[in-house]
């Protein structure tokens, strides 16, 4: 039983990312997360320009 347990706490463990790493992390994850606000704000400045003619297209 004590080497399950110990087992588990090696998978918990996981991989330990050094200072250096976890900025490079952070900052992937803030470009990530302002490029997809940028795509959000530019998608409902598109919709507000054209309007209810968006719909109006052929099919």
């Amino acid at each position: 039983m004590a080497g399950k347990k110990l087992a588990r706490r090696k998978d918990e463990d996981g991989i330990v990312l050094t200072e250096e790493q976890k900025k490079a992390r952070r900052a992937r994850s803030i470009a990530i997360a302002l490029s997809l606000g940028a795509l959000v704000i530019l998608f409902y400045a598109i919709t507000l320009v054209k309007g209810p003619g968006v719909l109006n297209r052929p099919l």
